[in-house]
Order: C-alpha cells, then structure tokens, then sequence
C-alpha cells in the first residue's frame, strides 16, 4: 500500500489523476481553531483502495484540483463524526461534498453504541488498537515527523476498512438504505450555518433568562458573532459566554453599572462599552412580541410522565430487538415532545419510524399495550 506526502503542485495534479474515477474516497482533515473563527485546515487525509496520501495545504497554493474531485457527486465521501470536517468544506466553498457516508452513524445502526469514537470503533469492528499519542498535536507546525503522518495515514487506513464491513453488515441486514435521511441532513449546508441571530440559543445557561433578557442576550451574541467573523477570533477572545449572561441579565444603563459586571474586563469595556450600552438599549426598547423564546423543559402531568416511561420501554424493547442503542432511535426529551403534542422528532422519521416511531404511534392510539410474561416486558395488540 502505497503511502504518500503531498507539498508540491505537480504531485497534487499526479494524485487527483489517481483518484479519479474511484467509486469512494476516504478522507480525514487535521485543522486548528483554538485561536481563530474559521478552522484553519492543516491536513487532508484521502484514501481509496490502492493509495493513502496526506495532503499538506499550508505547503500549496491551492487545492482546487483536488476539491474539484472531492465534490465530484459520482463519488462517495467517507468520513467517520464527519460534521466538522465538513464544516471545513463549507466555509472553503458555500457547500460540503456529497453523497457521504458517515461511519459514525453507521455504527449506531449496527450496534456499536452512539456517538461511538473512531479508535474505539476501529478497536472493536477490527481489533486493531491505535496509538493516541499524537492527539493534541499542533498540526500548523513545519516540518511534520514521520510519525505524525503515520498517525494521520491511520485515520483513513483503517477507515476504508470499516467502510467496506459497516457496508456488508448493513446490506445483510438490509438497512443501507435506510441511513439515506441521517447523510442528507449531513450534506445539507443549513447544518453548518451559524446564524449569528440565533447565536444566543447556543450559550450554555440561556435557559436561566426570561423575557427582555433574552431579547438582550440576542442582540449581544448576535453582535459577537459578527464580529468575531470579522476578525476571525475565537469568540470567547471577545466576550466570554458567562459575559454575556451577566450583561442580559443586569441590563446596565451607563458605564458607571457596566463597570460592575462581573467577569468583564477593562480593556473590553473601554473598547466596547458604548457598543455594548446601545445594543442593551435598542434590545430593552423592543416590543414584548419580538422577544425570543427559551424552549423551557416541558411540563407533563403525572399521567403524561406514566406515558413517557411507557414510551421509552417500548423504544429499549426496539432497540434490543434490532441489536442498536436506544439513544439511536429516540431520547426522553424526543418522547416528552412526542407527548406534549409539541412536534415528533426524528423517531417518527426515516428507519427510526420503521424500527421504533410505528409501535410508540400504535401505543398511543391505544393498538398495543406492554404486559409482563414469564419475568419479560413484552409488547402485544390491545
């Protein structure tokens, strides 16, 4: 298996005649973004079946050859927790490439857990253990030890080897198709889009603000996300998150009160005080209709919680039956909303519905009930 570094033009056009016509590519990014907005890619792994190449980008003028391939939709893209790799892909060219597949979510269909991570799944579909000592590697340094591409080769090495097994298992069982809705929610650009109007509901703690608070805690995040991709500075560099809770929440009105917030630093005051006093004062003058809303944790009666313990009984019967995790086909949460009224979520969609949403439909509507049976939670027609 041939292993190769790519730094110069003419060994990039080489690899992309190589790889073309491939039916799937392995691919992999290392990136940083500790101290900026955008991550900033550093190197880009692709492997097919007769070749493994790290791609160095901050040794070349451009990738556009090989992104010209990557989004080639003849080809499928194999990634393994593939959303921010992606995410990387869209800010270079407005979309990400397709059709993807993500091994990750594969293996919560075939019963390796949810959310399971790439060494432990290499570890336990191939019983292959890999080095981690290069995990925090800053990956912008010059030049790169041999080691360090040999760890980086790994990522899609063995991810080509998981993708033709996860393949043959899911065919057997005939479910390929059913990971259809999970990529296309994958590929579509709208999951990468931070919207900097709705950068308040991705603060941790915003649940503890009501009313105009949240209207101000709006305005000032919006406000640091903008700026912080205008500067492409981590936005934590310009205004902490507990910050910008403190500020909603106290609301101060002149510079003497935004002194005393919390956590607020001098040199950020006097940069932008008067910003932040008049994004506080245009959010305090807004009507009352055009306050955001927290979604609050539902409120259930004793006998809607009875039927959320019931619902979530069925969903374990489910996933035992089919050999995956329950947290694959639905949450408390999921089923909470199911219950409330307040919208199905993705258990009554795709392969979920046909594993899981049906029964927990037919339970509700009185089709089915649970008995006990010889010491067995069972699931029978009512």
């Amino acid at each position: 298996m041939q292993q190769l570094y790519i730094d110069k033009p003419d060994e990039l056009d080489h690899l992309c005649q190589r790889l073309c016509g491939s039916p799937w590519l392995a691919l992999d990014t290392e990136f940083l973004r500790e101290k900026s907005y955008y991550p900033r890619l550093c190197l880009l792994q692709v492997a097919n079946d007769d070749l493994i190449a790290c791609i160095d980008p901050l040794r070349l003028p451009d990738l556009e050859g090989l992104l010209t391939l990557l989004y080639d939709s003849s080809i499928v893209k194999v990634l393994h927790a593939a959303r921010q790799d992606l995410e990387i892909f869209y800010y270079l060219r407005g979309a990400v490439p397709q059709p993807l597949f993500d091994t990750q979510i594969a293996a919560a269909l075939l019963g390796y857990g949810d959310q399971i991570g790439y060494g432990a799944l290499v570890r336990e579909m191939l019983g292959v253990e890999l080095p981690k000592s290069h995990s925090r590697t800053d990956w912008s340094l010059r030049p790169l030890e041999p080691e360090q591409l040999r760890y980086a080769a790994d990522d899609v090495r063995y991810l080509r080897e998981l993708y033709r097994e996860q393949r043959r298992m899911l065919r057997e069982l005939g479910r390929m198709e059913w990971l259809a809705d999970d990529f296309a929610q994958l590929g579509d650009p709208a999951t990468y889009e931070n919207r900097a109007e709705e950068a308040w509901s991705r603060i941790r703690g915003h649940q503890q603000l009501r009313g105009v608070q949240l209207a101000v805690l709006r305005a000032l995040a919006a406000w640091r996300e903008e700026r912080a991709r205008q500067q492409d500075r981590p936005r934590k560099w310009l205004l902490r998150d507990d910050v910008l809770l403190e500020l909603a929440r106290r609301q101060p009105r002149d510079h003497q009160a935004l002194a005393r917030v919390r956590g607020l630093e001098e040199g950020a005051r006097r940069r932008w005080g008067s910003e932040l006093l008049a994004l506080i004062r245009e959010a305090r003058a807004l009507p009352e209709k055009q306050w955001p809303r927290s979604q609050e944790r539902i409120r259930l009666t004793v006998e809607q919680e009875g039927m959320v313990d019931a619902l979530m009984a069925l969903v374990r019967l489910a996933a035992r039956e089919s050999r995956i995790s329950p947290a694959s086909l639905a949450t408390r949460r999921d089923l909470e909303r199911l219950v409330a009224g307040e919208g199905s979520g993705p258990v009554m969609r795709g392969w979920r519905r046909q594993l899981c949403g049906a029964r927990l439909e037919a339970f509700l509507a009185g089709r089915s009930g649970l008995l006990v049976e010889s010491g067995r939670l069972v699931e029978r027609p009512a």
